[in-house]
Formats: structure tokens, sequence, C-alpha cells
């Protein structure tokens, strides 16, 4: 049975990973962060690793900590709301990063899946593919995509499979309180209006469960290179702020143009998804 490796297991997409390869009855060994592993994760295949900050550990520690695993799965990055796309956090999390890859390697680890952004792309493109230029544009999108451009030439050429998932617009379990849907279904719920910009922005928005299957399930495969995570789906702010609302019945409570629009925010960001390899 092949041991795979999993970090940022309890975060917003990490534990979507690992409940997908738990099902499936993988063996697991989670890194996460000291006094954050859930108490519902007993499974006998499931092997917990603290650490005060994976993108500090020293290179010994982190290859110790991979002795044994074929694939891994990088999640963890610093993603506080309203924080992370400007933090010069992010810089530790790129260095960190290149230094868990090197020790994956020289421990022996044969496939490394990691976790990057569609703001990689050039927006401009509006509708992404895996070939569209990188033109990223804040700390933290550059940073993702310097991570990617390295471990291209670092990992192939050691000989270790790599495929890095670029993520677009999740929703679902688990989702920070300051985001657009729960924000939405607090104010909906309590009977508040809910102020918004014109909702006219196009996107790619999918259920963070699927996220967690689909880069489960290309961890598992062959594919390497670049992925598109997403629907392939454009949908409008407006279209999904009105599917929430039809829930309870409030669309009388959407108040679009409450908000200016965001002069820097692309018209619309979908990506396109291929066929797995």
């Amino acid at each position: 049975m092949t041991t795979i490796a999993l970090t940022g297991a309890t975060g917003f997409v990490g534990r979507q990973i690992l409940r997908h390869l738990v099902e499936q009855g993988h063996r697991v060994r989670i890194i996460v962060r000291t006094g954050t592993v859930p108490e519902d994760l007993g499974t006998a295949n499931l092997h917990v690793i603290e650490t005060d900050d994976l993108f500090s550990e020293p290179h010994e520690r982190l290859y110790q900590a991979l002795q044994g695993v074929e694939t891994l799965i990088h999640t963890a990055w610093y993603a506080e709301p309203g924080q992370y796309l400007t933090s010069p956090i992010n810089i530790e999390c790129l260095t960190g990063t290149l230094r868990l890859a090197q020790a994956f390697q020289e421990a022996g680890g044969r496939r490394f899946v990691g976790v990057g952004t569609c703001a990689e792309y050039d927006l401009d493109a509006g509708m992404l593919k895996t070939t569209t230029p990188l033109k990223p544009n804040i700390l933290y999108a550059a940073c993702k995509a310097s991570v990617f451009q390295v471990l291209s030439q670092l990992l192939p050429a050691a000989d270790v499979e790599f495929a890095w998932c670029r993520l677009f617009y999740l929703y679902g379990e688990g989702e920070d309180s300051r985001r657009l849907v729960p924000y939405l279904r607090q104010k909906l719920e309590a009977g508040e209006p809910a102020e918004l910009t014109s909702g006219n922005q196009i996107r790619d928005f999918l259920d963070v469960r699927e996220v967690g299957a689909m880069i489960a399930d290309t961890a598992l495969g062959q594919r390497q290179g670049p992925v598109n995570i997403c629907s392939g789906i454009p949908v409008t702010v407006r279209q999904l702020a009105e599917r929430i609302a039809d829930d309870y019945g409030r669309r009388d409570l959407l108040r679009f143009g409450a908000r200016p629009d965001n002069l820097f925010d692309p018209p619309c960001i979908v990506g396109v998804r291929e066929e797995s390899l």
C-alpha cells in the first residue's frame, strides 16, 4: 500500500483531501501544526506528525518525517483572509516549500503534488488554460508561481513526478465566515440586507468537497505539470448570490451595487478543464 503524506490536512482544502483518501482506504501521514489535530480522525491508516511551523523546520527533520513516503500532497500555506494576498509570510512559505520538496526528493519520494492558484495566470485571458502564460500581480500568486517554476525544473530532473493543482473559486464546508458565501448565508438567515458589488463578475465556483476529491485523484493518478482544479462553468457573482438567496426565499435582501466594484478585479476568471492523462 502506498504511503501518502499530506500537509495542511486540517485546512479548508486539506481536510477534504484527507477525507477522500481515508474513505478510499489509503495509508496517510499528515503533517499538521501542533495542537490542531482533530479528534475525529481515528483510523488505523493515519499517522500524525506535529510541527510548530512546517516552513521553518530544518532539512533533517523534514527528511526524517518523509521517510517511506511515496506521494506528498502539499496544501499548507499562509491563508489568513484579508492578509494573505500581500503578506511577506508568503516568502517564508515559498522557501519552506522548496526545502520540503528537496527533503522529499532526498528521502526517496516519487510523486509531489502541490497546490497553486488561478491568480498565477495572466487573468486578462479570461478563459484560463494550463497553457495560459503566467503573470501574477500579487505577492501570494507570485510566490506560488515561483514554487511551480522551480519545482518544474528541480523534481523531474531528479526523477520525481510533479503535478501542480491550480485552484479557482472555492466555497463550502469549513469556509471562513469572512468569505462571500458564509457572509451571504449569515445575512439571509438573520433576515438582514446583504451588501454586494454589481455582481457582474464572472467566476468559476466549485464546492470544496469536489476540490478535495479532484486533488486526491490527481495525486493518485499519473498526470504531471499544471492542472486546473475548476468547474469550467462561468457563473456571475449575481447568479451565485441569487441561488443562495433562493434557499431562503429572500432575493429582496440582496443589495447589488451597495459596494463599489474593484477597478482591478478582472471581469472574467474561468478555468478550462482538461482530460486527465
